[in-house]
């Protein structure tokens, strides 16, 4: 193998070494508290990321929300903090949240939050 042979099989090792130690992307995990002071018990929630163009599933899955009490919502594995929530009453309606930042800001929902 010549000079040139070792530095370049050298050069791609160390630039394998780089890619292979850094993160794929920075991922974090997240947490927001949501209040029901609606009045009526909340059936559902969706969260999804601020960027994603659908809601993901219900995070309460069997669970319900009553009036009065806080569910605390993980988030688990994504990059940024800022998410689109949606809750859904008793009777349907829904309470949407563009763009929370989770990092910042917990959820106090009410009537004036009807959609």
């Amino acid at each position: 193998m010549n000079s040139y042979a070792r530095i370049t099989l050298g050069i791609l090792t160390l630039f394998m070494l780089a890619c292979m130690s850094a993160p794929a992307h920075s991922q974090q995990n997240y947490y927001v508290d949501v209040t029901n002071r609606t009045g009526y018990t909340i059936m559902y929630i969706y969260v999804s990321p601020g960027d994603a163009k659908s809601w993901e599933e219900d995070v309460l899955g069997r669970d319900i929300l009553r009036t009065g009490q806080t569910q605390r919502i993980n988030l688990y594995g994504y990059r940024s903090p800022i998410f689109d929530i949606r809750l859904v009453d008793e009777d349907g309606d829904t309470y949407t949240f563009w763009n929370v930042d989770v990092s910042r800001h917990d959820l106090v929902v009410t009537l004036a939050d009807l959609d």
